[in-house]
């Protein structure tokens, strides 16, 4: 360590996308403005070339692969902790987790780097999963979270840290988002004659996000004016997609619902929506999408369990309904509908909340306050 510098390593399996990914590049590049090294340990993928730009440093190893070839990877990461004399070591993933681990404990307790390790979803509970409270710290990403380490694993409490993940405010920001940009999606996606309000479920194409609940929940308000909007890859699960498909041709809804696709502007997506819908079957940890949505002034109807608790307040920011409980979102989905005002003031109401709450630069200051905490802190 430079006179209060820090070097940081973080590990994760690999960095091709998803919300642990970005996280993971948000806190490099905050921590490269604060004078700080980054260094991120991973197979490798698309957004190295981003977490690069930004300052940070990679090393290429096989963290994440379930084989020997992680295993190989204990001495390298012990070689690699000495000579770069790294001052903290940030587990996100739970064979990274075990590999770091591992590495950092064979070196000498004076020299080796402080240890973290973030609890970023409901993992099983079993040994393989316990390695991620064996920080000397442990971040839970949600309150949600934060409870079920609690109430699963033996851990010290103080020891557990709410660290809630973050939107990037620069990105999902109304005012930063033209015109043009919401007039080229509403025509790509064949808006332009359709009846509003238009809600839009954004989300993988998996039986876990509750498209088939969302699906029949419209079948029932079907005499209520409105468009829906599913966005996602369909091509991540061709045959879930012809499900969905045949359930809205079964119910007549083809002009009403949307396949929209891929969507690589969803500021743009979302100001281009009445009502955001995450019908998420189990509990997400956090749930960032809903959090994007408020940012952008757009309110949410969410399941009633995991991140969702935290990140949405019913009747001021948004609605929560029972999972997989089609009555109640029919019955959520006709209170949100009926009033266009209603749905204005929550959105202005979850655009302020969110950003007192919820911001990516929360996040970085926060972890980098624990980071400094653990350097002082007895080992």
């Amino acid at each position: 360590m430079v006179a209060g510098k820090y070097t940081i390593v973080q590990m994760l399996p690999e960095l091709i996308t998803g919300g642990v990914e970005r996280g993971t590049l948000e806190m490099g590049a905050f921590l490269v403005n604060k004078g700080h090294r980054s260094i991120v340990a991973s197979n490798g993928g698309p957004m190295v070339e981003e977490l690069i730009k930004n300052g940070s440093e990679h090393i290429k190893l096989p963290v994440g692969e379930k084989n020997p070839k992680a295993l190989l990877c204990i001495p390298k990461l012990r070689k690699f902790f000495l000579e770069e004399k790294v001052d903290i070591l940030h587990l996100r993933s739970r064979l990274p987790a075990w590999v770091g681990l591992v590495a950092a404990k064979t070196i000498n307790k004076k020299m080796r780097p402080r240890v973290i390790t973030t609890f970023h979803g409901f993992y099983s509970i079993n040994a393989y999963s316990a390695v991620m409270t064996k920080g000397e710290r442990i971040i839970a990403v949600s309150e949600q979270i934060r409870e079920h380490i609690c109430e699963k694993y033996d851990v010290i409490e103080d020891h557990i840290k709410l660290i809630n993940r973050g939107f990037d405010a620069s990105v999902f920001n109304p005012e930063c988002v033209e015109q043009a940009r919401i007039s080229k999606l509403k025509k790509k996606w064949g808006l332009e004659k359709k009846t509003g309000p238009f809600i839009m479920l954004p989300g993988r194409f998996t039986q876990l996000k509750g498209h088939d609940l969302f699906l029949s929940a419209l079948e029932k308000i079907k005499h209520l004016s409105w468009t829906a909007v599913l966005v996602g890859d369909e091509k991540e699960k061709p045959a879930y997609a012809a499900h969905l498909k045949a359930q809205v041709a079964q119910n007549n809804l083809e002009d009403r619902v949307i396949f929209a696709g891929h969507c690589n502007d969803m500021p743009a997506a979302f100001l281009l929506s009445d009502l955001t819908i995450s019908a998420s079957i189990h509990p997400e940890s956090f749930g960032r999408t809903a959090v994007e949505s408020q940012a952008m002034g757009v309110p949410v109807v969410a399941t009633s369990h995991g991140g969702s608790l935290g990140t949405v307040i019913p009747d001021k920011t948004g609605w929560l309904f029972p999972p997989t409980d089609v009555d109640a979102l029919v019955s959520v989905l006709k209170k949100a509908l009926a009033d266009p005002n209603n749905l204005e003031r929550l959105g202005r109401q979850a655009k302020e909340w969110v950003n007192h709450n919820f911001t990516t630069k929360l996040m970085c200051e926060k972890t980098l306050m624990l980071y400094k905490e653990l350097m002082t802190a007895p080992r």
